[in-house]
């Protein structure tokens, strides 16, 4: 699972077998180390039925996706999920959450192997 950030947004891009983990075990995870700390970002199911959301606590970035939205993206053709998680200050967070493809600029990027069929679109 890649993660990306950008200013108030956050990407997460999940490879075919990262998706199929993700539909199995309503969990996924990675840990970057930095030496004296760690960073995790995790993406899980949420039952509550709300929005797509996050949230930072203790060095983790956990992104929580409804029920019905994971079981729908995991089990179609549906590329991503997106929201907007509006904080009382008026301030907000894009979330996007999407489906890995093959890099055609970079055929020999170790990621391929496991990336979706792409046919049209550049990294």
């Amino acid at each position: 699972m890649k993660l990306r950030v950008r200013g108030n947004s956050i990407r997460l891009r999940l490879l075919r077998g990262e998706v199929a983990e993700f539909a199995a075990n309503g969990t996924l995870r990675e840990t970057v180390n930095f030496g004296a700390a760690n960073l995790t970002y995790i993406l899980q199911v949420a039952d509550d039925g709300g929005d797509l959301s996050a949230k930072f606590a203790d060095n983790q970035i956990v992104v929580s996706v409804p029920t019905a939205m994971a079981r729908e993206w995991t089990e179609t053709e549906s590329v991503g999920l997106a929201g907007e998680q509006k904080f009382a200050d008026g301030e907000f967070l894009k979330i996007l959450v999407e489906k890995d493809f093959v890099c055609l600029d970079r055929i020999a990027d170790e990621d391929n192997q496991d990336a979706y069929p792409n046919t049209s679109h550049k990294c």
